[in-house]
């Protein structure tokens, strides 16, 4: 007698697991988040057609959506690049805060005296000195004290904010001024707008906040992507990440790899300073890294902390953002709360629940095969 045995679903495909996945679990956060709206008395397809047309719509809203896109890229890439050494760094925010003293501080005091093509990359580079120098600090303590990275990643964020208050209310705050920013940087301390630069060949469109900042993300990824891939120290992080033991076992320094992980992480985060401070306000303000940090976490898990995917993400929480912005405007019903609702639930689904499709989606390639 013959007894047939139901073989169980084998993984998913390298490009479902970085595409498709993610869209399914995408997919099922907007069917809930359009439950919401419906139960609030609104069209959610009208809620979602706003929604695109206002990241999408005009060349003004796609400006902004990839100027908050290039800050997800950077937190995004600094989370996965800790996390593919095992490390869940949390600590982006106050990372990209110091690495914004760091490029102020930088085109502050030079900004006046050389000229634009050095000071630009000089302060690209003290943004990321001093993002991963503010990360070396939690580093070391993992590796050589034992401290939870967690832990001490979420404490410097509270100390980073401290230390950017009192500088900038006692120390850096522009004379005569009431409000806790910096004097304006020299123009040529000035990442240059991306609607000057495509003025200057002949393409015209809406002048928005995004500037040169979003090739430096797309580099940082290309970087990423060749650091982690294709190089010795690059596989000896990632093979810490998998398995700490076997990685001592072929050689590698636990110590040395979490240090340069989360260095290389915290300079990641460091360069939101450039975009936000370079890019956009011109002088050093309070509050600049709003939020990214944490959700570049988000950003990272919904990529699966490879750079492509991070990219996607990043795109993706772009346009929630703006696009949350011009919702929350149009329908006065849909407060800015309710657009962090939706953000959350795409977390949600995208992190707690990102293992939800899977068994269906192996069912169905199961079937193919």
């Amino acid at each position: 007698m013959t007894v047939l045995r139901r073989t169980a679903p084998g993984p998913l495909p390298a490009w479902a697991e970085i595409v498709l996945l993610p869209l399914v679990n995408i997919a099922l956060a907007f069917i809930v988040v359009g439950l919401v709206v419906a139960v609030i008395g609104i069209d959610p397809f009208h809620a979602l057609r706003l929604l695109v047309v206002g990241a999408l719509g005009s060349s003004e809203s796609i400006g902004y959506t990839l100027y908050y896109a290039t800050n997800f890229m950077f937190t995004g890439l600094a989370v996965a690049v800790a996390f593919h050494a095992g490390l869940f760094n949390i600590g982006g925010e106050g990372q990209a805060y110091i690495g914004g003293l760091g490029c102020g501080l930088l085109v502050l005091a030079l900004g006046d005296v050389l000229p634009g093509w050095l000071v630009v990359p000089l302060a690209i580079a003290a943004a990321a000195l001093f993002g991963a120098g503010w990360a070396a600090v939690p580093a070391w303590l993992q590796a050589w004290r034992g401290s939870h990275i967690v832990i001490t990643t979420i404490m410097f964020n509270f100390i980073a904010s401290a230390l950017m208050v009192y500088l900038m209310v006692n120390v850096l705050i522009a004379p005569g001024s009431m409000t806790p920013a910096s004097r304006a940087f020299a123009v040529t301390g000035w990442i240059p707008a991306m609607h000057d630069v495509l003025q200057a060949v002949g393409i015209t469109v809406a002048p928005s906040a995004l500037n040169l900042s979003i090739v430096l993300a797309l580099a940082c990824c290309f970087v990423v992507w060749v650091f982690l891939w294709h190089t010795p120290g690059g596989y000896a992080l990632r093979t810490m990440g998998h398995n700490p033991e076997a990685a001592v076992y072929a050689g590698t320094n636990l110590r040395r790899t979490t240090m340069v992980a989360m260095c290389f992480s915290g300079a990641l985060a460091g360069f939101v300073g450039v975009n936000e401070l370079m890019g956009v306000h011109h002088r050093i303000v309070l509050d600049f890294p709003a939020g990214y940090g944490f959700a570049g976490i988000a950003v990272a898990l919904m990529g699966r902390n490879h750079p492509l995917g991070v990219v996607l993400a990043a795109l993706l929480f772009g346009a929630l953002q703006q696009g949350g912005a011009e919702l929350a405007f149009e329908i006065p019903s849909i407060t800015r709360e309710m657009v962090v609702v939706i953000q959350g639930l795409i977390i949600l689904f995208s992190g707690a629940l990102a293992q939800l499709p899977r068994p269906w989606l192996q069912s169905l390639f199961a079937l193919r095969d």
